[in-house]
């Protein structure tokens, strides 16, 4: 985004501001008030983080370092002797 439209947005937000002033002068603190001046806002914070630079991308997953996990049941050897979590000995 341009400097040029990063400003253009920061204006409109700031006439949506002073929109909301008027409405809240007028409806008070009504929910649907609340409600808009929080959306103003999230847009206000969203238009900070186009200004901010732009993190570098991660990099692609190499196909070589995916590991493959069987989806078969593993081998009930792997769990002989160990103990149930919270349990402990129960199948001994």
């Amino acid at each position: 985004m341009s400097t040029t439209e990063l400003a253009e947005l920061r204006r409109t937000i700031g006439q949506l501001r002073q929109c909301m002033g008027a409405l809240r002068s007028r409806y008070g603190d009504a929910a649907p008030v609340r409600r808009l001046i929080n959306d103003v806002e999230r847009l206000d914070i969203d238009a900070c983080d186009l200004e901010a630079p732009i993190p570098p991308q991660p990099k692609p997953l190499d196909p070589a370092d995916v590991v493959k996990i069987p989806e078969g049941p593993y081998d009930p050897a792997l769990w002989h002797g160990a103990d149930d979590e919270g349990i402990g000995g129960y199948h001994r």
